[in-house]
């Protein structure tokens, strides 16, 4: 169990990132809370226990902080397979023949586009990232509120990166056993689906792409 840990701590730690990684500055109360997290993740603790929120936290800051290392650890994950995912490997966003993704951003693309699944995570993984760095939606200063649309926005955000678990697990994961990364994989989305199950923060229509596998892991 230690040797599993430790591989998995290793695996989210390395470099080959889609996007550069979202840190927190040191010593303030979001990078706390990261160091927290993360030091209940690797100690082993069941992922339910995990996800709750320390008693005392503020919420906001709680689910900001999770927001940002999904992010690092999508982002990770799909920095691991992307030179397979190509506009001629992959010319749609989908999910299998049952879903398709369609970008809009309400700026550049303001009508649903059909656009090839590597554009779409470069997209979206751009998108999310301009959210987390706006310091009115995600506020560094403790005495800095969040705004009343703050769940709203996190709610997107957290169904957007779920979108890239339902692509890479339906269209690459061959990839990631091949590099021995489906257990690190698999660890990484039960948190994810934890904790938004936790805080009810993605749709369960969003879900169900991978409802039959979830049902699986996630017993």
């Amino acid at each position: 169990m230690a040797a599993a840990r430790d591989a998995f701590a290793i695996f989210f730690k390395k470099d080959k990132t889609f996007r550069p990684r979202k840190k927190f500055e040191h010593g303030t109360m979001k990078y706390n809370l990261h160091k927290q997290a993360n030091a209940s993740l690797n100690a082993g603790i069941d992922l339910r226990e995990v996800v709750r929120l320390p008693q005392g936290e503020d919420m906001n800051d709680w689910i900001a902080v999770h927001v940002v290392d999904f992010f690092n650890r999508i982002n990770l994950l799909y920095g691991t397979i992307c030179e397979h995912c190509t506009e001629q490997t992959c010319p749609t966003m989908s999910g299998g023949p049952k879903y398709e993704y369609f970008w809009s951003d309400g700026q550049n693309y303001k009508k649903a586009t059909a656009l090839p699944a590597s554009r779409y995570i470069a997209l979206l993984m751009e998108w999310i990232e301009t959210q987390i760095n706006d310091e009115n939606i995600f506020p560094v200063s403790a005495e800095t509120h969040f705004p009343k649309n703050y769940l709203q926005v996190v709610k997107k955000i957290l169904s957007r990166l779920f979108r890239v678990f339902v692509h890479v697990y339906i269209h690459h994961f061959d990839k990631l056993v091949a590099i021995g990364a489906e257990a690190h994989v698999n660890t990484c989305y039960k948190h994810f689906y934890y904790f938004v199950n936790e805080y009810t923060l993605v749709d369960k229509k969003e879900l169900e792409p991978l409802r039959e596998m979830t049902e699986k892991i996630c017993h």
